[in-house]
């Protein structure tokens, strides 16, 4: 049995959408965030898809916090960027 904290399984999900599909800012609507996913879309709309590259950084973020650290800063902590 694993001693993961509620909301860890959504690291890995996030982490992945934020790499390969950060430009759409999917990894942000899949964690909640819906104002922070469509600002970000707009801003990858708007330097035609350069704004991706805040998706990537965030998702390699995602994947080198531990559990805990993701569920305290993401999931309960709300903590839209970075």
């Amino acid at each position: 049995m694993s001693d993961k904290p509620p909301g860890a399984e959504k690291k890995i999900v996030a982490g992945i959408l934020g790499i390969l599909l950060g430009g759409l800012a999917i990894h942000k609507f899949y964690l909640g965030y819906t104002k922070e996913g469509i600002i970000q879309l707009v801003i990858s709309v708007c330097t035609c898809g350069m704004g991706g590259i805040i998706g990537l950084i965030e998702g390699i973020i995602y994947l080198t916090k531990s559990d805990e650290e993701f569920v305290a800063t993401y999931i309960n902590g709300k903590k839209g960027w970075f």
